[in-house]
């Protein structure tokens, strides 16, 4: 009889292993696939929809209606999906409910509807929020327990991650780090890494091109001079990325004294479209994808990473949609190509440098951003971007513009600090 109850154990031990397998397996090919082949469409629409607005400037003074709309949707539909990427961090510290389906189609919608009417934001946030609000249902499918949902939100945000950048490496490690929780995050690693390479080859596979940016400079031999300079530039960088939190912070505090919650974005819109007009140019509105190439063959003027630091903060604080990623692209390159001028190391190594060490700071996720920086621009200069992401997370300030993150080394150094 104890032998016949042993075996049974067995079978049930055995059956249980096959049935964790099967439904992170499926778990894994559904939510990277879904939300790679999503991030295509979304990565086509907005390519479109910049192109529209470049052929047709008119086009920008329908930004404050634009807000508007925005603004009506996520009223009507969105809440509480208006607190994007906090959310999904909220949700994974502190679960309570499931993250809505909704927030998908909302975001997408406002981001391609900022785009069109030159607000200046980015992509990752939306490609993020899909992938977390997607991933979350299959909770509808699965007995999930507290700790797989916490990897269920995870590997969401790689997907949406990976397949937006195609950078699949740094796209598990965001997914991971970003979330701050400690070491059962990295349990996740593995379904992380399997949904983050589906997402980024389901996105190919709908024949989407991904953005390039080489350097052409030769990267100068490792040395104490040369890792000295990298440090300064590091610590620049994470001046750059505080900036950046803070003045989203400021604008932020300046919307909210506007009572009513729909006029923000049309106010808001009123003054990003008088400022473009005044700087006739389109140059900072947008992804900006073709300032942040320039950055890399010529040095950018020292004013560019300021003016698209302004625009993105406002136009984001105001309640348009996007993400802040590839605008931190735009100022750390562009920062990082007029450091050229004064910091003695070659053009393109400093933009490359600065177009991940200020997504650092930001974000608070120094080890993806060095995998990004990896994936991107090769092994050469990766002690040199490694330097540079450190300083700038160390040096950003204990914030960053995820406000619902929690824990992780940077708040223990900063409280052991008293800062």
């Amino acid at each position: 009889m104890s032998r016949f109850m042993a075996i049974k154990t067995s079978n049930q031990t055995t059956q249980n292993k096959f049935y964790f397998l099967f439904k992170w397996l499926i778990t894994c090919c559904t939510v990277g696939f879904s939300v790679g082949s999503i991030c295509a469409f979304f990565l086509f629409s907005l390519n479109w929809v910049t192109t529209y607005r470049e052929n047709n400037f008119w086009i920008i003074y329908g930004l404050p209606l634009a807000g508007l709309i925005i603004a009506l949707s996520y009223q009507r539909w969105g809440n509480p999906s208006s607190k994007g990427n906090n959310l999904l961090i909220e949700e994974y510290l502190y679960p309570q409910r499931r993250i809505p389906l909704v927030m998908a189609p909302l975001v997408l919608f406002g981001t391609l509807l900022t785009h069109l009417f030159g607000g200046s934001a980015g992509r990752e946030g939306t490609a993020v929020q899909i992938g977390g609000a997607i991933s979350d249902q299959l909770n509808r499918w699965f007995n999930f327990d507290k700790t797989e949902r916490r990897i269920l939100i995870s590997i969401g945000i790689t997907a949406g991650f990976a397949a937006v950048f195609g950078t699949p490496l740094a796209g598990t490690i965001f997914g991971l780090e970003v979330l701050l929780i400690g070491k059962k995050r990295y349990f996740g690693l593995l379904p992380c890494m399997l949904t983050a390479y589906i997402a980024n080859l389901s996105c190919q596979l709908w024949n989407i091109p991904h953005t390039h940016y080489p350097i052409h400079d030769s990267i100068p031999a490792l040395s104490l001079s040369n890792i000295g300079l990298s440090l300064i530039a590091g610590i620049l960088f994470g001046a750059a990325a505080w900036l950046f939190t803070l003045t989203g912070e400021f604008f932020s505090a300046q919307f909210k004294k506007i009572k009513f919650p729909l006029l923000r974005p049309v106010i808001g819109g009123i003054i990003i479209v008088i400022t473009v007009v005044l700087l006739k140019s389109t140059k900072y509105i947008g992804l900006g994808i073709p300032m942040i190439q320039e950055a890399f063959n010529n040095p950018s003027d020292y004013y560019d990473f300021l003016i698209k630091l302004v625009l993105t903060t406002f136009t984001l604080s105001a309640g348009f949609k996007g993400g802040e990623v590839t605008p931190l692209f735009f100022i750390g390159a562009t920062l990082g190509s007029a450091l050229s001028t004064i910091i003695p190391l070659p053009l393109g190594l400093l933009a490359a440098m600065g177009f991940v060490a200020v997504f650092s700071g930001a974000t608070n996720t120094p080890l993806a951003c060095i995998i990004m920086g990896y994936e991107l621009f090769g092994f050469q200069p990766v002690v040199f971007i490694a330097i540079a992401c450190i300083a700038a997370f160390i040096f950003s300030g204990k914030k960053g513009i995820y406000v619902a993150q929690k824990g992780g080394i940077k708040e223990k150094l900063y409280r052991r600090l008293n800062l």
